[in-house]
């Protein structure tokens, strides 16, 4: 007869049959710890993990400490970039001005310091808020099926039928121009790729025999799902919601450079670029006369969401159970 033996993260596995699978069970440990422990060595065993993480602490540090490498010249609005004169020509980088100004003497330095901050606020607000609705519509339609799992479902058809770009155009033109109606449109449109991923991942979860054992020793509906369904659906999500924080960024600098941000001034990277859209080609006889102006701006915007993607692969690497026994 076959003994059951249970490995370091808590499996069991037949050992009688494969003998060199057999490996000591480290005593003392809970089993979530062990398997958190295989994690942070995983993730921590992929060098381009390790630099996704640098880059996003090096932008969260920055962000934090905020007020103290650029003090805010305004204290009612410390986004409110400052400049001295209304020199339409871009100044070079000087000593004064480490990264140079934009038109009308902006300080860029100024900008990408509270442009960091401004960038978590943006991708951690539209994630979240798209995490959160995502979770309760897919968990809804993938659990319960039927009426309405059409329901959402052909609601959430109708948001991918539609052109994203022109569409979150058109809603901040009519709720108005500036960074928080840019928020609010990337909310309204964000939350269907979260549903479909989360409904397809429950949907396989929700015929597993531990579903069917709790249906029939008379656990609540609302139970189930957060107790059993959720906490083995959601790594999905998860993922992907690493990746979005850097994509959202890029499509509120994309409504920004459109004209659609905040007004000239805003330490808004999206904004910063668009400004310098004009200087983007010097005089004929130095044409990288104002590479500063839109170079260092756009390379913050490509470092961060570089950042977010590398975590993100990390994410998928540790959370993914396809994966994460390779």
């Amino acid at each position: 007869m076959e003994k059951e033996y249970i490995d370091e993260a808590g499996f069991s596995r037949e050992t009688t049959a494969f003998p060199e699978l057999r490996r000591p069970r480290q005593p003392g440990k809970h089993p979530r710890l062990r398997e958190f422990i295989f994690s942070v060595k995983r993730f921590l065993s992929n060098p381009l993990s390790i630099i996704g993480l640098l880059i996003i602490l090096s932008f969260a540090v920055i962000a934090i400490l905020a007020p103290i490498l650029a003090p805010p010249p305004y204290p009612d609005d410390p986004y409110k970039m400052p400049h001295k004169g209304w020199q339409m020509t871009p100044s070079p980088p000087s000593p004064e001005n480490p990264f140079g100004t934009l038109q009308q003497q902006y300080d860029i330095y100024y900008g990408i310091v509270w442009g960091a901050r401004n960038a978590f606020r943006i991708g951690f607000f539209v994630v979240l808020a798209n995490l959160v609705v995502g979770i309760i519509l897919g968990s809804l339609a993938g659990y319960f099926g039927g009426v309405v799992d059409e329901i959402i479902m052909r609601i959430t058809d109708i948001f991918y039928s539609l052109p994203f770009l022109v569409i979150a155009m058109a809603l901040v033109v009519a709720i108005g121009r500036g960074l928080t109606s840019i928020i609010l449109v990337l909310i309204i449109l964000g939350w269907p790729t979260y549903t479909r991923v989360i409904r397809g991942e429950i949907l396989v979860i929700r015929e597993k025999e531990y579903i069917l054992a709790a249906r029939a020793s008379g656990a609540s509906h609302l139970r189930i799902i957060f107790k059993h369904v959720l906490p083995n659906s959601i790594y999905s999500v998860l993922i992907i919601a690493s990746m979005q924080v850097g994509t959202v960024l890029i499509t509120a600098a994309a409504l920004s450079f459109l004209g659609l941000g905040s007004e000239t001034g805003y330490a808004d990277l999206g904004q910063m670029v668009s400004t310098s859209r004009n200087w983007i080609v010097g005089p004929p006889d130095d044409r990288l006369a104002y590479w500063y102006v839109v170079f260092i701006p756009g390379f913050v915007i490509a470092l961060f969401v570089l950042g977010w993607n590398l975590l993100g692969d990390a994410a998928r690497d540790v959370f993914d159970p396809k994966l994460r026994r390779r």
